[in-house]
């Protein structure tokens, strides 16, 4: 029996030149350097004569490298964009961060300047926030949680402090200017590492130690220069610290088992239900309802602007606290500490700016020096100390 080559329906295509197409792209983009044998998909070649011929093995190789070279390019051309587009994401995120932050503070003071209610007022905030998540899990456009009876029991000593740590906050903006409120609320790093030392056992470095020295040392140098400052408002900022920082505690010590759907933002509003639900009774025994149109009117307040404040207040305390936790999930705890730390510099300046806050050169000196501790404890945080070698 005859083989194929000797009846001529294969040749051989060493004796003809092979067709050949100029490559499209040239230069450092091609595969290689001019002229490129055809090659069909199957990796099969067109002689110049009738008659197909299998490529070489060599051709084969180029022609793989060419293709994964391309694969490679548009890869990485793709992880660039997706860069790009993830990098303006967090930039917004950031963005939004601050502005609603900025918001929140200023609308709460003004409505804390003419309703001194600070329960009524947090009361308030907590019942729009649940509002708002009750929102958003009816409507599906975040997942409702999956929580069980003893989830919620480990998660109550969350929302109490969460409650505490809220309701002095504002009981603080109201007495004292806003600007002088995070100044204190800068020493959140101090019982921080106070709090995890006796409760955790985790005992900081020498450096995280030294670097909390300029904070508490600013804070006092900006008290005592403050030209608002007075014990209730200094005090209820500093119950603030300790309550927000326990939480923190408190949340690493129970460790709160997560199913899927439990994420921060669905933790955060839980808390937030719960909260309002702790704190309604509350002001009902001691304030009362002081946010009722009756009681307003009869004030002489103007009814639609302190409504319109304290809702816009209200939204901005739920959604930078949101904001907060979807960029939580998207960087690292340091990076989140720089940003907060940012944030406080930029609310501290926006307030002075708006409300006019007298600021004398040492009560500036004493804030810089707050929020530049602050900053150095964050980076010194992330520096894990040298195990020690046997």
């Amino acid at each position: 029996m005859q083989s194929a080559a000797a009846i001529g329906l294969l040749r051989p295509c060493a004796a003809r030149p092979l067709a050949a197409y100029t490559s499209p792209r040239r230069g450092a983009g091609a595969c290689s350097g001019g002229t490129q044998p055809l090659i069909t998909p199957r990796g099969i070649r067109l002689s110049a004569r009738p008659g197909l011929v299998p490529a070489s093995p060599l051709e084969e190789k180029e022609n793989r490298r060419c293709r994964a070279s391309m694969h490679a390019a548009a890869s990485a051309g793709e992880e660039a964009g997706g860069g790009l587009a993830k990098t303006l994401q967090l930039g917004a995120l950031f963005g939004l961060w601050y502005l609603f932050n900025i918001y929140f503070n200023i609308y709460n003071k003004q409505v804390l300047k003419v309703l001194p209610y600070p329960i009524n007022i947090t009361t308030v905030q907590f019942a729009v926030g649940s509002a708002i998540a009750l929102f958003m899990w009816i409507t599906g456009i975040h997942k409702r949680p999956k929580i069980s009876g003893a989830q919620l029991f480990a998660i109550l000593p969350l929302a109490i402090v969460h409650t505490m740590g809220n309701l002095f906050t504002n009981m603080s903006l109201g007495k004292v200017a806003v600007s002088f409120t995070h100044t204190i609320k800068a020493m959140e790093p101090f019982f921080s590492v106070l709090l995890s030392a006796i409760f955790l056992g985790e005992l900081p470095t020498p450096w995280v130690v030294l670097s909390l020295l300029p904070i508490v040392g600013g804070v006092a140098l900006a008290s005592l220069t403050e030209a608002s400052f007075n014990w209730a408002g200094f005090w209820s900022a500093m119950a603030s610290n300790v309550t927000f920082q326990s939480r923190n505690v408190l949340s690493k010590k129970l460790m709160v088992k997560k199913e899927e759907s439990l994420d921060n933002i669905n933790l955060f509003s839980i808390i937030t239900v719960m909260s309002f639900f702790l704190l309604a009774p509350v002001t009902l025994l001691t304030e009362g309802v002081k946010v009722s149109p009756a009681v307003l009117q009869s004030a002489g307040l103007n009814l639609k602007q302190v409504y319109t404040r304290s809702l816009i207040a209200a939204f901005c305390f739920h959604a930078y606290q949101q904001v907060s936790y979807m960029i939580l999930a998207r960087v690292s705890p340091v990076t989140h500490s720089v940003g907060n730390c940012v944030k406080r510099v930029v609310v501290i300046v926006t307030s002075v700016l708006f409300f006019r806050t007298p600021v004398s050169p040492i009560n500036s000196l004493g804030t810089g020096i707050a929020l530049a501790g602050v900053f150095l404890y964050s980076q010194l945080k992330r520096l894990k100390p040298k195990p020690k070698t046997a």
